[in-house]
């Protein structure tokens, strides 16, 4: 028996390194600025011998078949354009689809010798100039800790924030995570998270499925102008088109749960595609293992779908339909509670909670003469939100000692229509104008029993109506040179509830001053709504209910970047950025109070805070440096370092640091492959981000046994701050290729270290103490994934 088996294994070891397996490279070439495809493109593989390489056809079309598997980089090159560079890691079971980008040259008719650069800080919008890069699919699942989520991994960049094991809030140079604009397809759209409270922008699971997201943007300040109602950064997603000519497929087992996807073309004239995914909850699995996640004994159950089909037409130019959904629910019962790892649910309360979101809409793009393309996009999503917390108190002589507290429900449908108009006039000038409007239906209605009696529930909010947001914008790019260029643009947006409007300038500079360094400054004003709840907040001090928020403006804030770029190499680069942030219009009380809006987010509460009115203020200001080695001979790097100021003032005069002014964030991570022949590849990825402590208002012990209930010290109001966070991760893969088929076994080890990070401080109502609850000491994320 012995013998058989060493002849087995040596014959699957032959054959495993004798085969040479290979797959496609193929895609469409565009022009930047038009979107108009390009015939004639000279695309080849870098390094290949003998030279593997196509032409475009008059498509824009080119198809490189026999690539044998691995890491790819290929150089694309056409007369008058700048050359691009694009790097592909070619499997068994996928092929490789690409859109790439050529930007025309300025100079034209005399000799321009250019040397092109890897840089991924060159975003898909054309505008874009300073805080702002591009990220792929295959980032969200190579960096450890990550979990396959866009926001976890942008919590890698510098200015961003992400010291939080438990939710995926962007804090992005100490502004609050609401700043954040989602947009998917060129539709702005609610929080794409699962267990996603009512005004929030982030949660604990994402609903973006990383397997169909195409290149996308993410924006840390001073955008252009076509973004609008945000003020700290701006997600701009797209999902990828499925594949054209073949069918292939997916399965993937992990934290974010049982997923399968399909993707292919729907009929033999590969004119029209779709691609499908589906997930459910594995947390069940998790728990059956024993492995911790945050929430006690509780089992969050979750599904959700992602779709996207592709439809081109000869004279009607390409429609997109495509759409994201996502049920969740959890209950949270205080049985079911751990000491000092409850980062979930509240002291001696039952909490049942249930979110519903999704996003649906329909893409149409036409081209005008190969110079100019109209783009409309009709879109509705929404959200729903039920939460009913009961109260557990020994002097309540009911089952179980339990007594309703607070009943909510929230639904949130927002109906979009946009259109922009995109002309290139010539390698020098580019213009692009749009109309967005957005009608907003709410229904918000939450109660509150303060007095824990019978019957005694306060209606806190109960509204019911419609209103819309109306926004247009224009930008205007010049290129003096291939070296310098400006945009200039200007949006104009109206709040239809209150008629509150807010015209915001926008300015972007970039100067080369040779192939390799450049300076770049963007600046530029930027507004945003206050969260839905905010505005139908009542005063139930009053014999009546009155809701005091209805006349709030757009909270307003003046953004300023400088920046300096250095690429050493094709694959290195540092980076740096200095930035200064003024806030005003922020919505505070109207007497002297410490509450302001821009310390809204951090927590999982949509306080009912009446009384507003909008003369707050605030500031930001920092560095951030980041030196990085995109994937090229097997490994990349990442390191970068913020260091920030972000201080508040309210209606009492007093300057305070706002909840998110950490003041530093380091973070350092890379990966390594190591392949052997073609088929074996294994890979090991590491992270450590060290960042300073959450800034919190201390619990007023003696208050709290008196009243009952947690009561802060709010002349403290974030003064003080808990330790720093560290956390290490640490994520070993491997990847074997079949003929046709790819595996993926990856294990995700978070907080290696087991390090204690502290997540909050909350008053046990029980035991009359103040508790302490810490992050996830120690969590493993196993993952397999199959493509064929």
């Amino acid at each position: 028996m012995k013998k058989y088996f060493i002849l087995f294994f040596s014959f699957f070891c032959l054959n495993s390194f004798s085969q040479i397996i290979t797959q496609t490279i193929r895609g469409t070439i565009i022009d930047k600025q038009s979107q108009a495809t390009l015939p004639g493109v000279a695309v080849f593989l870098i390094n290949s011998n003998p030279i593997l390489g196509a032409s475009t056809d008059e498509k824009g079309e080119f198809k490189i078949q026999n690539v044998p598997i691995g890491r790819w980089q290929i150089k694309v090159q056409a007369i008058s354009y700048k050359e691009n560079y694009v790097t592909v890691e070619l499997n068994s079971g996928k092929e490789s689809v690409l859109i790439v980008e050529l930007e025309e040259s300025v100079l034209q008719g005399e000799e321009v010798i250019i040397t092109a650069i890897q840089d991924k800080t060159e975003t898909n919008n054309k505008m874009s100039t300073v805080s702002a890069r591009v990220f792929s699919a295959e980032e969200a699942g190579r960096y450890a800790g990550s979990r396959n989520d866009p926001a976890r991994m942008a919590a890698n960049y510098a200015g961003v924030s992400g010291a939080n094991d438990s939710r995926n809030d962007i804090i992005i140079r100490g502004n609050s995570p609401l700043g954040i604009l989602w947009r998917l397809n060129g539709i702005d759209i609610p929080n794409p998270n699962h267990f996603g409270n009512t005004g929030s922008t982030g949660g604990p699971i994402s609903i973006l499925n990383n397997n169909t997201l195409g290149s996308s943007d993410f924006m840390t300040g001073a955008f252009v102008a076509d973004y609008g109602n945000a003020t700290s950064g701006v997600f701009d997603l797209k999902m990828r088109q499925g594949n054209n000519e073949k069918h292939e497929f997916v399965g993937q087992v992990g934290f974010n749960g049982f997923e399968l996807g399909a993707e292919g073309p729907f009929s033999k004239s590969k004119n029209s595609t779709f691609i499908v995914n589906y997930r459910y909850s594995t947390l069940a699995v998790f728990k059956a293992l024993n492995i911790d996640f945050g929430a006690g004994a509780a089992v969050p159950q979750y599904q959700d779908i992602t779709f996207k089909a592709d439809f081109a037409t000869k004279k009607f130019g390409k429609i997109s339909f495509w759409g994201i959904g996502g049920l969740s629910y959890v209950a949270l019962l205080e049985s079911d509670k751990k000491e000092g790892q409850d980062l979930y649910g509240y002291s001696a309360r039952d909490t049942y909670f249930r979110s519903n979101v999704g996003a649906s809409g329909i893409s149409h793009i036409i081209l005008f003469k190969k110079s100019a393309y109209l783009k409309t996009n009709i879109g509705i999503s929404g959200s729903q939100n039920i939460i009913l917390a009961d109260r557990i108190d020994s002097s309540f002589k009911t089952p179980k000692n339990l007594k309703p507290e607070y009943r909510q429900t929230t639904q949130n449908v927002r109906y979009s229509l946009n259109t922009t108009y995109n002309k290139k006039f010539n390698s020098r000038n580019f213009i692009n104008l749009g109309i967005y409007s957005e009608v907003y239906k709410t229904v918000f209605v939450d109660s509150n029993d303060y007095l824990f009696g019978d019957n005694t529930f306060i209606t806190l909010r109960n509204y019911s109506g419609t209103t819309a947001v109306l926004r247009a914008f224009l930008q205007w790019q010049h290129k003096f040179s291939d070296k310098f260029l400006i945009n200039l643009g200007i949006s104009d947006q109206v709040f239809l509830l209150n008629n509150s409007n807010a015209i915001e300038p926008r300015v972007g500079l970039k100067y080369a001053l040779n192939q390799k360094q450049a300076f770049s400054f963007g600046a530029g004003l930027h507004s945003q709504l206050q969260p839905t709840y905010i505005y139908f907040a009542t005063d139930t001090a009053r014999n009546n209910r009155v809701e005091t928020n209805k006349n709030l403006d757009f909270t307003r804030a003046a953004h300023a970047v400088l920046a300096y770029d250095n690429n050493f190499s094709a694959n290195f680069r540092l980076k740096t950025e200095v930035y200064y942030q003024y806030i005003y219009n922020a919505p505070v009380k109207n007497y002297p109070n410490y509450f302001s809006v821009l310390n809204l987010g951090a927590d999982f509460n949509s306080p009912n805070v009446s009384n507003l009115v909008s003369k707050g203020t605030g500031f930001n200001y920092g560095l951030e440096i980041t030196l990085e080695k995109f994937y090229s001979k097997g490994f990349y790097f990442l390191w970068t370092s913020s260091f920030f100021e972000s201080k508040y003032l309210a209606s009492d005069g007093v300057i305070r640091n706002t909840a998110f002014n950490g003041n530093y964030v380091f973070n350092l991570l890379g990966g390594k492959e190591f392949r052997i022949k073609q088929k074996h590849v294994f890979s090991i990825d590491i992270r450590a981000t060290y960042a300073g402590g959450k800034r919190y208002t201390p619990i007023d012990l003696n208050a709290s046994i008196a009243a009952n209930a947690e009561v802060r010290d709010v002349s403290q109001a974030f003064q003080q701050q808990y330790s720093p966070y560290f956390r290490m991760d640490v994520k070993p893969g491997y990847r074997y290729n079949a003929k046709k088929v790819t595996h993926e076994f990856t294990i995700d080890l978070q907080n290696v270290t087991r390090n204690l990070n502290v997540f909050q401080q909350t008053y046990d109502l029980t035991n009359k103490t103040i508790n302490t609850n810490y992050q996830l000491k120690f969590f493993v994320i196993p993952q397999y994934r199959i493509l064929f």
